[in-house]
């Protein structure tokens, strides 16, 4: 009697893993199918699961070809079904021909004489992965960018300081791969947005370049937000946004710029945490006041560090948004009118923009 053995996550059933039962219980009388348990799929995978794994086994069991499913029996990658296929008496290991472990499972068959075959993926109409699916299932077709108040730079790992914190917050115009709507390299956490419409992971994406983590989590979270400084992102505060309405203007400033550029420049970090406690305060008490004075604190560290001065417009703050050294400028005004008038009268490119927190009702 010729036992198969497969084995993989199969976190969502899809036609790809069906045809691969299909076609490798036609090399045998009896298949076994091993999935993943959920520290297995986190190992492999570095994710949560997307079912109960009790459903991955019910739905694996109805398919007339699959005569036994079993969980993982060992919690490592890639031989997490080592014990259960010996238990089995299996004596054929099936594989992909994609398969990135095959060595180490051939190997593993060479030693417990089992016969090891791999076999080619099907071509199937419209075929997707499990990725592919749960990217599919997660797509947001727009996003927020984000302004920064104070406490920039906090948010990189190797530059954090104790008892510092990062205060920014989400705006609109929303962004979408299609349409934009703002200068890129512009210091409002473009390149994190991106990754998040693409559905890839933002906070791990920004920190593997030097920069922080701030851009993503604000992103995700939105709305009025105070961090704490460290290595991962750490809520502290969040508010409704809707005290800023009518009150933000960018100013761009002719140059774009790139954060991981200028990770390395000497900084006054206990004064930028000075000027994030008092933004902490303002975010708390919703005074905007206290708010603009972290912002020119802010600001007068930028000049510090190299920055240009920035044209006077009326506003009771300004400051680079992000890292600064071009980009956009984040003006903040004590109304909605006198906004407006900056934004019809200054010489140079402005944009109106105002908070934004996601409604998470369904």
């Amino acid at each position: 009697m010729h036992k198969i053995f497969v084995s993989g996550c199969y976190d969502i059933l899809h036609a790809g893993h069906v045809a691969f039962f299909e076609d490798a219980r036609k090399l045998g009388d009896h298949l076994t199918v091993s999935v993943a348990t959920d520290s297995v799929l986190h190992l492999s995978k570095g994710r949560s699961p997307s079912l109960p794994i009790s459903n991955k086994i019910s739905l694996i069991r109805s398919l007339r070809f699959v005569d036994e499913v079993v969980p993982s029996s060992n919690n490592e990658v890639p031989l997490d079904f080592r014990d259960s296929i010996l238990a089995s008496k299996a004596n054929l290991l099936v594989v992909t021909e994609d398969d990135k472990y095959a060595k180490i499972k051939q190997l593993f068959c060479i030693d417990h004489n089992i016969e090891f075959i791999m076999i080619p993926k099907r071509t199937l109409v419209n075929s997707v992965s499990t990725t592919e699916v749960i990217a599919k299932i997660c797509h947001r077709l727009s996003v927020p960018l984000r302004v920064d108040f104070a406490g920039g730079w906090l948010d990189v790992p190797k530059l954090s300081y104790p008892g510092g914190f990062i205060v920014n917050c989400t705006i609109t115009p929303l962004v979408s791969l299609e349409n934009w709507g703002y200068r890129l390299g512009s210091g409002l956490g473009g390149s994190a947005a991106k990754a998040i419409l693409e559905c890839r992971n933002g906070v791990q994406e920004e920190l593997a370049t030097g920069a922080g983590w701030q851009d993503s989590a604000v992103i995700e979270e939105t709305g009025l937000c105070v961090w704490c400084s460290g290595s991962k992102p750490v809520l502290d505060t969040k508010v409704n946004p809707e005290w800023l309405t009518g009150r933000m203007l960018l100013y761009w400033t002719g140059n774009s710029h790139r954060c991981s550029d200028l990770v390395e420049i000497c900084r006054d970090y206990s004064r930028i945490a000075d000027a994030s406690k008092t933004a902490r305060e303002a975010v708390r008490n919703s005074d905007l006041d206290l708010l603009g004075r972290s912002m020119n604190l802010t600001y007068s560290l930028q000049l510090q560090e190299g920055m240009d001065l920035l044209p006077e417009i009326g506003a009771i703050a300004m400051k680079y948004s992000g890292s600064g050294h071009g980009g956009y400028a984040l003006c903040l005004f004590d109304s909605p009118k006198t906004r407006n008038a900056a934004h019809r009268n200054i010489s140079g490119e402005t944009l109106v923009i105002e908070p934004y927190l996601r409604d998470y009702e369904w």
